[in-house]
């Protein structure tokens, strides 16, 4: 007999392109308590060119790992790898709800990766850097400000967000054949904003450093202004690794796991200052983007995802930003009991995703 009803609680699940992370969470009185987790470390396919095959094989994992982690609620929240989905802030004059929704489909045309009757588009309004409305799926109203309630403005700003019907269409696959009810799909960039940043005022940098690519995303006031993915991960370090001495990618993939042990303080590998240094370089780039659009500046940076854990990577990546660097802590707004600390701090930045998106439906 489960303790909690379907309604009580939220699963995040993240499938990323190595695992899988799921993170239930239980609503209580508008603060979310952990409930459980899960973590299966198995390639998945998802991108891959045979949909199908991959499909089964989610379906398959997903079914096994909701079983084994005893978990209750079958209401999901998932993302969408954010390098696949486009996002960009555009300006429009303030002008009539009716005549907004059409000029943000053709604003909305200059800037798509393909054709927009191909695409699922969502929008949200932006006051001040804050978002105050979401409209949705293309062909939906823009959520406008109530008339009176605000100043008239000569510029709105709009973050807007699209994604390809086929993309949308395998996720929701995925999770039917599972037996679990997709309440919501989202940009990963949104829940690591959810569960890392919060609703902390300032200019943050989210740089989440995953298995085969990092997403570097400015957020503004909880808001995910600007979201790039780049091809380079945790997994380039490993190939590094390999290439540098010469030794097959299990043996690369132990001595990365073993580097803690046999760093000294301060020290980088050659091996991954190389794939920092990249990072570092498009990091760069992306202040630039940022400060060609606004006159804010990133104020700190927040690191998450496996590779947090490599020695000295937040000095070395503080010392080259010339800028406050932090290790994200997605359980800071979770209630869970004491003792689970020091291992909720081990698995912590890899289930910031999963985190941020089981958190949805509770904190909005």
């Amino acid at each position: 007999m489960s303790l909690f009803s379907k309604s009580d609680s939220y699963l995040g699940v993240d499938l990323g392109t190595a695992s899988v992370k799921l993170v239930e969470l239980k609503n209580e009185s508008g603060r979310p308590r952990l409930l459980t987790y899960a973590y299966a470390e198995e390639p998945t396919g998802i991108l891959k060119s045979n949909p199908e095959e991959a499909r089964d094989r989610i379906v398959a994992l997903l079914k096994k790992t909701c079983k084994e982690a005893g978990i209750i609620s079958r209401r999901v929240t998932t993302a969408l790898p954010s390098f696949l989905v486009f996002s960009s802030v555009v300006n429009l004059p303030e002008m009539p709800k009716e005549e907004l929704e059409l000029a943000g489909k053709e604003e909305a045309k200059k800037y798509m990766p393909s054709v927009l009757e191909d695409m699922v588009l969502d929008w949200q309004i932006l006051e001040d850097g804050n978002a105050s409305g979401q409209g949705g799926p293309a062909g939906e109203s823009f959520a406008l400000p109530e008339e009176g309630k605000k100043k008239p403005r000569e510029n709105l700003r709009i973050l807007m967000t699209a994604a390809t019907k086929e993309l949308i269409k395998r996720y929701t696959e995925i999770f039917k054949l599972a037996g679990l009810e997709l309440i919501a799909l989202e940009t990963e960039a949104f829940a690591l904003s959810r569960s890392l940043v919060g609703r902390d005022p300032s200019t943050v940098m989210v740089l989440d450093i995953g298995a085969s690519n990092t997403d570097i995303i400015v957020v503004e006031k909880g808001v995910p202004i600007i979201n790039r993915g780049i091809d380079i991960g945790g997994g380039s370090i490993t190939k590094s690794i390999e290439e540098l001495l010469n030794i097959d990618a299990k043996k690369a993939e132990q001595i990365k796991r073993d580097l803690g042990a046999n760093i000294q303080e301060g020290e980088v590998p050659p091996a991954v200052r190389e794939v920092l240094d990249f990072i570092i370089s498009e990091i760069r780039y992306t202040f630039e983007i940022y400060q060609a659009q606004s006159s804010r500046s990133v104020e700190k940076v927040i690191l998450t995802g496996g590779s947090v854990f490599l020695p000295n990577i937040i000095q070395y990546f503080s010392e080259n930003l010339k800028m406050r660097v932090y290790a994200g802590d997605p359980w800071a707004r979770v209630i869970y009991p004491p003792e689970s600390r020091p291992l909720l701090d081990d698995i912590g930045p890899r289930f910031a995703v999963a985190l941020g998106l089981a958190m949805r439906e509770i904190m909005k």
